[in-house]
């Protein structure tokens, strides 16, 4: 019955696009745990080769600042889909909560458009299974947190709930470690890592699941891009890549330019170039299949790197890692581009954020934005196509006990839920080295008193409030 009103109320609404439109293809990547310092476009100096994610940013738009929503990766990828903080529908953390069928996505407001809409990869905003066990909740322990992407507006998916080994990702050595191993020689020698492949039905899918996991899941978005095209139909796809989460594990090829580093090394970096590659090949597809000026494709990570200072991983310099509200927890490389249409080459430092893709991707598509609930991101459709554009909104954090709102430079955050603060000029301190809460007092005050107001919207919507309409 829910979906039935809500189809009634979309339709009365935005009425539907034709394939012929001027409106964009949509593509969402997002990886796993990569830090802001990983990419080279973004000035790394870790050891880590991205150059295809380099010459994306080369093609199109980078941000200096760009946020996840979130520190840890389910709140992050909620806010993707839904343009909102994770905390007004009760994703409050990793494996916590699920998406709420009443919340708006999207792939509903695009299907209901006449795009054709899929997910690959993970998805981590609910389980997908009520009968087996499966990664971290799956099953019938956890039924009340049952939300596949067929409940929210896609059309097709191939997923996993959660992490995978990034290669031969159904496997594990008997001896596993949790950060990761090489590449297994022998895989009848290897175990069940305990996390599955679904389609989009439901069911477990147990083919064509060996080798480099982004692959894996760059084989099935393609192929649903391919078809998109010769059905002459606009799309829009979400593709989620499990790397470089924990374990991370990599080919021998992969492997080789970094073979005298440390285990965790070379699979960490070895994990990153097959992603890389990935990239590569999707931006190639378009291409070739003449459709590169039609689509506009978005690249973040969901999160800041994991680890301490000795992992891989780099935050850049910021301060702080996954987990932390500090810049290096959820400052994280972003990169936009759309051929003809975004100057190549371009960089901003206007602050935006993954609850920005809804607005923005409506705007773009000429989909009216719902109006009925509060969203916490706002349309780039200016700033991407070279117009003035000021950001008029902050942009509101919340994780466990912490606690950030950005206005601007301006960053106030909290690790006590607000009893306390530290103030930072972003643009002359970005690693937050030198806090300025005891001598602007007054700005600490103004800046507080909006974020609890924030905080306040959020457990309102949170109530269930936005869904009594």
């Amino acid at each position: 019955m829910r979906d039935l009103i809500l189809f009634a109320v979309l339709s009365a609404t935005f009425p539907p696009l034709s394939a012929s439109t001027e409106s964009p293809n949509v593509i969402l990547v997002m990886v796993d745990d990569m830090g802001y310092g990983d990419p080279g476009c973004f000035n790394s100096k870790t050891l880590a080769r991205t150059p295809e994610i380099d010459a994306m940013a080369a093609g199109g738009m980078r941000f200096t600042r760009f946020y996840a929503a979130a520190p840890v990766c389910s709140p992050t990828r909620g806010s993707c889909l839904t343009g909102r903080h994770p905390y007004r529908y009760g994703i409050y953390s990793a494996n916590t909560g699920h998406l709420p069928r009443e919340e708006v996505t999207i792939s509903e407001l695009l299907k209901n458009r006449g795009y054709t809409t899929g997910h690959f990869g993970k998805w981590h905003v609910g389980t997908l299974t009520t009968t087996v066990r499966d990664s971290n909740r799956g099953g019938p322990q956890s039924k009340a947190h049952f939300s596949p992407p067929r409940w929210h507006g896609f059309d097709d998916s191939f997923v996993t709930e959660a992490k995978v080994p990034t290669f031969d990702p159904l496997l594990k050595p008997a001896q596993a470690g949790r950060i990761g191993w090489d590449a297994l020689e022998d895989r009848s020698s290897g175990e069940a890592y305990g996390t599955r492949y679904w389609s989009h039905a439901g069911k477990e899918v147990t083919k064509n699941l060996s080798g480099d996991d982004s692959k894996i899941i760059m084989d099935r978005a393609t192929a649903f891009i391919e078809q998109a095209v010769a059905d002459d139909s606009l799309f829009f796809t979400s593709i989620w890549l499990h790397a470089p989460h924990l374990p991370v594990v990599a080919s021998v090829q992969d492997r080789e330019l970094w073979k005298d580093l440390t285990p965790h090394q070379r699979n960490y970096f070895g994990c990153i170039a097959a992603l890389d590659r990935q990239v590569g090949r999707l931006r190639r597809l378009l291409r070739a299949r003449g459709v590169e000026r039609q689509t506009i494709i978005f690249f973040c990570s969901d999160n800041g790197p994991e680890g301490n200072e000795k992992s891989p991983g780099s935050a850049g310099g910021l301060r702080g890692r996954k987990r932390s509200l500090y810049e290096g927890g959820v400052r994280v490389p972003g990169i936009v581009e759309w051929p003809g249409h975004i100057e190549a080459g371009s960089s901003t430092a206007v602050a935006a954020v993954t609850s920005d893709y809804l607005p923005t991707i409506l705007d773009l598509t000429q989909t009216p934005i719902p109006k009925e609930r509060p969203l916490d991101g706002v349309s780039l459709q200016s700033l991407l196509l070279g117009k003035p554009f000021t950001r008029l909104k902050p942009i509101g954090f919340q994780s466990a006990k912490q606690v950030a709102w950005h206005e601007g430079n301006l960053k106030l955050i909290s690790q006590n839920q607000g009893r306390t603060w530290e103030l930072y000029d972003l643009n002359a301190d970005p690693a937050e080295t030198k806090d300025l809460a005891t001598t602007r007092p007054e700005e600490v005050r103004r800046l507080a008193a909006e974020c609890k107001q924030w905080q306040t919207s959020c457990r309102n919507s949170d109530s269930g409030n936005d869904y009594r309409e």
